[in-house]
């Protein structure tokens, strides 16, 4: 910032106002001392004039007066010269502290304006995360509830599409000779099943149960089936999602291979709806 150097330049002028104020005071000082010497000199002198006998003219004693009085002179000048130049420093040095006394409230003014801005900021990102949050658990929850009522509703299709199947096994002429009740055959499309997975591709085959899972009026029909939104993109813990258990169950004798793998199609709906898109 631009304080910085200031205030290094204000401590360095601080520094030299210190240092020529000490020599100064010691010009001072051995001026002062120079003046009282000469004094006691000039005593001397005049005690010595007074006690001697009259070896030396009038005009020796007032010369040696001249010099000695124009020293004195020239220390008074120089004395006054070393005051105002005293005075001129600290009357700069004082307006140099006014200014660093502006500089200082100006950089306390911008420092408070600076923590006021930025408290603010802080409230308005806070605020922000609240209602980012708050429409984040919105959209989850909106979401878990847009799932739900679809699979709620191919569900109903799906018992719908049942009861029309059952009641059209219902109206079929029973057989005549009555058999006892023995174990459903096992037909032989399992056993030859995974050849035929070997030797066609996973892509074809994941087609063909996401079309088995399902509802025909919906693979033919003009809306295109729609998976589930995925809510860790809404939803920051992460959810612990059940393993899900495949249920086999022995096929009846009147189903075929497309009847038979329908439950295990039906707990893969939400993956395979994109797939049959693919496929379609």
């Amino acid at each position: 910032m631009e304080t910085g150097p200031l205030a290094r330049q204000l401590e360095s002028v601080e520094r030299n106002m210190a240092f020529l104020r000490q020599e100064h005071l010691a010009l001072l000082r051995g001026l002062h001392l120079e003046i009282l010497s000469l004094q006691r000199r000039c005593a001397e002198l005049t005690c010595e004039l007074n006690l001697k006998p009259a070896g030396r003219t009038q005009a020796e004693v007032e010369e040696e007066e001249q010099l000695l009085e124009q020293r004195r002179r020239q220390v008074e000048a120089r004395l006054r010269e070393q005051q105002c130049s005293l005075a001129e420093l600290r009357r700069e040095l004082s307006q140099k502290g006014a200014l660093a006394g502006a500089l200082r409230a100006a950089l306390k003014d911008r420092e408070r304006r600076f923590l006021e801005e930025l408290k603010r900021r802080s409230h308005k990102i806070a605020s922000l995360n609240g209602e980012l949050q708050r429409q984040t658990d919105a959209a989850a929850r909106l979401s878990f509830q847009l799932y739900a009522a679809r699979q709620s509703l191919f569900h109903q299709q799906e018992a719908q599409e049942r009861a029309s199947r059952g009641s059209g096994r219902a109206e079929r002429p029973p057989p005549s000779p009555p058999l006892p009740p023995t174990p459903p055959p096992v037909p032989p499309m399992p056993a030859t099943r995974p050849k035929r997975r070997s030797h066609r591709p996973p892509a074809v085959v994941r087609a063909e149960r996401a079309r088995e899972c399902v509802p025909r009026e919906r693979v033919t029909g003009p809306e295109d089936p729609a998976p589930m939104p995925d809510p860790a993109l809404f939803l920051y813990p992460r959810r612990h999602r059940p393993r899900q258990r495949h249920a086999h169950r022995p096929r009846p004798p009147g189903e075929g291979p497309e009847e038979g793998g329908r439950p295990r199609s039906r707990l893969n709906s939400t993956p395979t709806a994109g797939v049959a898109a693919e496929a379609e």
